[in-house]
C-alpha cells in the first residue's frame, strides 16, 4: 500500500487530548509518544491538553474543538477500558455524527498480535463529528504506537493509496 510521491503532502491540524485522573504533562508518556509521531509525520499540533476522566468534561472539550475551524482531527488517549472511570467512548457517542467501526476492529486486530486476548479490554473507537475526525486510543504508550504506526500514519496521509481519510475531509459535511 504505497505512498504516491507525485502528490504533495498536506499536513493535518490535530488536537491531542489525554484522558486521565493521574497524569500531568510531566508524566504523560502516551501523549508524548503520540505528539512525537504526529510531528515526525509532518502534521501540526494545534493544541494538547489533559482532561480528567469525567464524561461531561470530555464532551465539553470535544465540542469546543469540533467547533474550532483550525482543528481537522482530534486524537484522544486514555479512558477506553472497561472500568467505571473509563468514559471516553461514551463521550464520543454523545458528539458523533457517524461512527467509524472499522477503526476499533483494526486496532484490536493489530493489538492482538502483540498482547493477545488482552486486547479485548480495549474500546478504541473513532467517529466523525460535524466534519472533524475523532480517534480514541487506549492510554498505554504501546497502544498509541500501535494505533499510529499501524493505522493513522497512513490514513492521515493524503498521499496514501488506494484511499485515505484526508481526501474525504472536504466531503465530511455533505448532506
Amino acid at each position: 500500500m504505497p505512498i504516491d510521491e507525485s502528490v504533495g503532502f498536506r499536513p493535518v491540524r490535530i488536537a491531542v487530548l489525554t484522558v486521565s485522573d493521574t497524569r500531568g504533562r510531566e508524566n504523560d508518556a502516551s501523549g508524548d509518544a503520540l505528539v512525537g509521531r504526529i510531528e515526525a509525520a509532518g502534521h501540526i499540533i494545534v493544541v494538547r491538553t489533559i482532561e480528567r476522566d469525567d464524561k461531561d468534561a470530555i464532551v465539553a472539550r470535544l465540542q469546543a474543538w469540533i467547533s474550532d475551524p483550525e482543528i481537522d482531527c482530534i486524537i484522544t488517549t486514555g479512558g477506553t477500558g472497561v472500568t467505571g472511570r473509563d468514559v471516553t467512548p461514551e463521550a464520543l457517542a454523545q458528539v458523533q455524527d457517524k461512527e467509524i467501526p472499522g477503526f476499533g476492529e483494526l486496532f484490536r486486530w493489530l493489538s492482538y498480535q502483540k498482547i493477545g486476548t488482552s486486547t479485548i479490554q480495549s474500546r478504541a473507537t473513532a467517529c466523525v463529528a460535524r466534519g472533524t475526525y475523532i480517534f480514541a486510543l487506549p492510554g498505554s504508550t504501546g497502544a498509541v504506537k500501535d494505533a499510529w504506526d499501524g493505522i493513522l500514519v497512513t490514513q492521515l496521509d493524503n498521499r496514501f493509496r488506494p484511499c485515505n481519510f484526508v481526501e474525504l475531509m472536504p466531503l465530511l459535511k455533505e448532506r
